[in-house]
């Protein structure tokens, strides 16, 4: 017996998985607070993907745009519109915050507090000046830029690596055709990886509601109706006006793209779909020199949910 077609959608799939998850987490909650290390797996094995495919993402999209100044201005022009989102993004959270007041009713005194569960992300928290923050973008060897699977120190060695490739001859094109056909190969592993979606939304919807019980999906929810308000409208106002403005409906692309938006809502990371949202920009026609340096660069420079 074949299952009807739009079961075999990925993103039905992963809605399924979050439906199954929170019933197992409402009648079985001991057995679904143990399915943790299943949304833990699944959201692992694609971090392990991350910075291999960026680097190889990132040179494949300089070679693409083989002009030095080329490179330049879609780096400037990247830069330029990510800072104009972020800031757009902090204004518009700031202002839904002041306009829905999330949290007012709640009568908390922070003075009766526990702090202690701050204690692991203090040490991440510590300020730093532009000097130590350019110092810890360059990683101690070359193997260091992936060990940690942060994206900066990847970024700046594909960088380098790209750069260097566009000016050598002979050479340049035999280590990019291998590059490329490495890169082909990390998407094969990663497209099996993404079978398990579904498995992995089932075990972070499970155990959410059976460790904190079916009244936690609805806890706090004025703050999340102001976030989820504030992104609507960030997507409305900011995104729709930049995507009338260049030519495109951002209506259809958001519905291009409404796997990896279930996904993210799923897993709650958007690390998943990177590598996803590449080979699906690509396939609509983007500028695959493009595609491969700004993508990943967004992903570091660009995060306007969090900044909301």
């Amino acid at each position: 017996m074949t299952l009807p077609r739009p079961f075999h959608l990925l993103y039905i799939q992963v809605l399924l998985g979050m439906a199954l998850g929170l019933a197992v987490g409402h009648f079985w909650p001991h057995v679904g607070a143990s399915l943790k290390p299943l949304s833990d797996a699944f959201v692992a094995l694609v971090r392990m993907m991350i910075a291999p495919i960026v680097f190889c993402t990132i040179v494949t999209g300089i070679t693409s745009l083989s002009s030095g100044s080329k490179i330049g201005r879609t780096i400037l022009k990247a830069l330029a519109l990510f800072y104009f989102l972020t800031i757009a993004a902090l204004l518009l959270g700031l202002a839904t915050a002041f306009a829905l007041h999330p949290g007012a009713g709640l009568h908390i005194d922070a003075r009766h507090l526990d702090t202690a569960v701050l204690a692991q992300y203090s040490p991440r928290m510590q300020s730093h000046g532009f000097v130590e923050f350019a110092l810890h973008v360059i990683p101690e060897t070359v193997v260091g830029a992936f060990e940690k699977g942060e994206v900066l120190p990847v970024l700046l060695l594909a960088l380098l690596f790209g750069f260097a490739l566009s000016i050598s001859r002979d050479a340049g094109r035999r280590v990019q055709a291998f590059i490329d056909g490495v890169a082909h190969v990390l998407f094969r592993i990663l497209a099996l990886i993404m079978r398990l979606a579904p498995a992995g939304a089932f075990g972070a919807m499970a155990f959410t509601v059976g460790r904190f019980g079916i009244r936690s999906i609805g806890s706090l929810g004025m703050l999340m109706v102001s976030f989820y308000a504030a992104c609507l409208l960030f997507v409305i106002c900011v995104l729709g006006a930049l995507a009338r403005l260049h030519g495109f409906s951002l209506w259809r692309l958001l519905r291009y793209i409404r796997e990896e938006l279930v996904i993210v809502l799923a897993t709650s990371s958007t690390e998943p779909v990177l590598p996803r949202l590449i080979v699906k920009l690509e396939a609509l026609g983007c500028d695959k020199g493009i595609v491969g340096l700004v993508l990943p660069a967004g992903y570091s420079f660009n995060l306007d949910g969090t900044a909301i």
